[in-house]
């Protein structure tokens, strides 16, 4: 008898990050028993993005989130809804909510913490009713943390795990400023003060701060890296396998392109990452962030032509230190995505296949009712089987310090 199959609903399935998710979902490497939904406010941008899929495996749904029995409905005919909204839409703690009442799973991509603290305080609400929710399933957040797994599992007493990740640019210089993933995130990242966890708690230090240089494989070289607000910190240090093994530092940096960098450091400089404050410019009242997320969109649109083809390289590390044996250790988990034509297509192939893959490891276990992050649910092994299936490369290695 074949298994039954699963229905995942993809909110905001029709955005840069949702139709990803979509393509990987119904991918030669994915499970097939699986029927999805992509569910989105663009009617218009839903028919592109399913335009070449096989119907009988892909759907469309014209929903505003916001429409609380439209939602209530599309919920309660999934097995698993994957919440790809933009975080900064502020819909995140609603469509939680709403998975719970459906008694539907819930995944999400992070947005790098805004939400986390306040889901995981609803874990026992969650385990009570029987239910299930994994937060942070990207890249990073989500890939991230099962490396800090990785490197955990491989210590039995932890001084400290840094966590980087970095994206260079290989090709022509590009003379449009091409995000390389949501506005606001980017934004959120250069602007706004994170949590760190450093001498046993979580301190927040301000952005663009904590600068670091590593020494890494070709095409990065010499690296630096900054303090950048993430998710991993807030969940991280507080996981069992963690936490009792005496962690008193866990840190997350970043590293963007040079060009890039300096851009993101001059538009945020101009205020361009005030999320708060409303302007008025002839009569219309915008949010600085929202009038550079149009500027920008505006510009790539116009300036199309003059988008270079460009090759991505992501390396996403790990860095622990502690004891294991009575031995000290150095271990260092990585993961790094060099140009393959499976990525065709993508706009961020390893955040969209990550939160792909994960979603599809809930559904094939049993149910674990309860909130949880990655470090907390998934398995080492089968995540990164998973990750070899998409051609990601994963080193660990150890040494004595």
């Amino acid at each position: 008898m074949s298994a039954p199959v699963k229905r995942i609903v993809v909110l905001g399935g029709a955005g840069a990050m949702g139709a990803g998710i979509v393509r990987d979902l119904i991918s030669p490497q994915s499970d097939t028993n699986t029927h999805i939904t992509v569910a989105d406010i663009s009617p218009d941008r839903i028919g592109e993005v399913i335009a070449e899929f096989d119907p009988a495996r892909v759907s469309a749904l014209a929903l505003d989130v916001t429409d609380a029995a439209a939602l209530a409905d599309c919920l309660a005919a999934a097995d698993l809804c994957m919440n790809a909204v933009p975080t900064f839409a502020g819909l995140q703690m609603t469509i939680f909510n709403a998975c719970l009442s459906a008694g539907c799973a819930y995944a999400d991509l992070g947005g790098m913490g805004v939400y986390t603290v306040r889901q995981k305080a609803e874990h026992e609400k969650w385990r009570a009713a029987g239910a299930m929710a994994v937060l942070g399933l990207g890249a990073d957040p989500g890939m991230s943390n099962v490396i800090c797994r990785a490197v955990a599992d491989r210590l039995e007493r932890i001084d400290k795990i840094n966590l980087y990740w970095a994206a260079e640019l290989a090709g022509p210089e590009n003379p449009v400023l091409v995000p390389p993933y949501n506005i606001e995130t980017v934004l959120g990242e250069y602007a706004n003060p994170s949590q760190q966890f450093l001498d046993g708690a979580l301190v927040e230090v301000a952005p663009q701060t904590g600068q670091e240089t590593l020494q890494l494989p070709a095409p990065w070289g010499e690296t630096e890296f900054m303090y950048s607000q993430h998710s991993e910190p807030l969940t991280v240090p507080f996981a069992d396998g963690i936490r009792d093994k005496g962690i008193g530092e866990f840190t997350w940096k970043l590293h963007l392109p040079k060009r890039e960098h300096e851009a993101w450091v001059g538009l945020v400089k101009a205020g361009f990452g005030d999320f708060e404050t409303p302007i008025d410019v002839k009569g219309v009242s915008l949010r600085p962030s929202e009038m550079l997320d149009a500027m920008i969109r505006h510009n790539m649109a116009k300036r199309a032509a003059d988008i270079p083809v460009q090759e991505t390289h992501e390396i996403h590390l790990a860095i622990g230190e502690g004891e294991r044996g009575g031995e000290r250790l150095r271990v260092e988990a990585r993961v790094t995505a060099d140009p393959d034509p499976l990525y065709d297509g993508y706009r961020d192939a390893a955040t969209s296949m990550n939160a792909s893959l994960a979603a599809q490891l809930m559904l094939r276990g049993d149910a674990r009712a309860g909130v949880w992050a990655p470090e907390e649910f998934f398995d080492v092994t089968d995540y990164f089987a998973e990750l070899r299936k998409r051609h990601f490369e994963i080193t660990l290695e150890e040494a004595a310090l």
